[in-house]
């Protein structure tokens, strides 16, 4: 079974609703490649390294959460972006990539199958554009306890601020890099606040509201979106797929 690009690209821009967004890059196809799709790889970051582990498996589209082309970024097609995209070029195959709508979907995003894998039941959303998510612990549990999970699940240790014998039960979570969110999400009725990466300033708002914070990871906590979207196109489509994670410490 196969798709057209162009028929691959409308689905999921219609899916994840892209022109709702406000966005740093580009959403959809970013470097075009053969016009018929069989055989998809996803990941996180079109790195050089899952650029060539998707040419290795003879795949026809790449498709990420962080692609190239952002905001602010230098143009020009020089060092390492000068060689991804001659690879891409070369082999003739497709990126794709998505940003806040696959962070924001309300099945397949990160942030709501991140808390499908934390045990957090949604109740609310919040932040710029609604990327932040509310929810529940069906029982509360210690911050500790909350942080072990998390390390457990994501497989990789958090960086957990706060009283370790606090009761969590409502948390608030945003992947990626939303430590920012952090200021909103302390005026809010949560005990834990959950997302990738930490700024110096999470320290003192953390002990000055008694709310927890846990960094578990940019990388870490964006994994799960890209690969069910991935999982759902092949499904719908009859085509291959197969989520590629690279380990990342950040």
């Amino acid at each position: 079974m196969s798709i057209a690009r162009r028929e691959l690209e409308n689905y999921i821009g219609q899916l994840l609703v892209v022109e709702r967004f406000r966005d740093y890059a580009p959403n959809g196809l970013q470097v075009e490649g053969r016009e018929r799709i069989s055989r998809i790889v996803t990941g996180v970051t079109a790195s050089l390294a899952l650029v060539e582990a998707a040419i290795e498996r003879d795949a026809d589209a790449l498709l990420v959460h962080h692609g190239y082309f952002w905001k602010n970024e230098n143009p020009c097609l020089t060092g390492p972006k000068k060689t991804r995209i001659a690879r891409l070029l070369a082999t003739d195959l497709n990126l794709f990539a998505y940003h806040l709508p696959l962070d924001a979907h309300a099945e397949l995003g990160n942030n709501a199958q991140l808390g499908q894998k934390l045990g957090l039941s949604p109740t609310g959303r919040f932040g710029d554009q609604d990327l932040g998510w509310i929810g529940e612990l069906s029982e509360p549990v210690p911050l500790s306890a909350f942080a072990n999970r998390v390390g457990r699940t994501l497989q990789r240790e958090p960086l957990a601020l706060g009283d370790p014998d606090k009761r969590v039960r409502r948390v608030a979570w945003c992947s990626g890099g939303a430590q920012g969110f952090f200021h909103e999400a302390a005026g809010l009725d949560i005990d834990c606040f959950l997302t990738g990466e930490a700024s110096e300033f999470v320290t003192h708002l953390a002990a000055e509201t008694g709310i927890g914070f846990l960094a578990a990871g940019h990388h870490a906590t964006e994994r799960y979106g890209i690969a069910a979207l991935g999982a759902h196109l092949a499904e719908k489509f009859g085509i291959a797929h197969e989520h590629i994670d690279l380990p990342n410490p950040v």
